[in-house]
């Protein structure tokens, strides 16, 4: 599953979210780092999810990423993260 990510500049460091996957965030002290804490933050939050029966959150689309950001004073980056999850752990 791919999941569009913002990271977002903060003061002396840089900070994401997914808005399909409320309550997920992750921080880092460059782009590259904070994406790859977001990749490891998003399958740790959906395995447990999955583990506790509830189910995987799916991509709302572009438009929805857009519109929340119009009104955003903070500069931010897109990108997509994939994200593995293990179906044998659920069982």
């Amino acid at each position: 599953m791919k999941y569009l990510v913002v990271i977002e500049k903060a003061k002396g460091n840089y900070s994401s979210y997914s808005p399909d996957v409320l309550g997920c965030i992750s921080e880092g002290d460059t782009i590259e780092e904070t994406r790859q804490n977001m990749k490891d933050a998003l399958q740790a939050y959906i395995q447990g999810m999955l583990e506790d029966g509830e189910g995987i959150p799916h991509s709302k689309g572009f438009q929805s990423y857009q519109e929340a950001q119009e009104n955003s004073e903070w500069e931010f980056y897109l990108c997509h993260i994939e994200v593995e999850i293990e179906l044998e752990k659920v069982a």
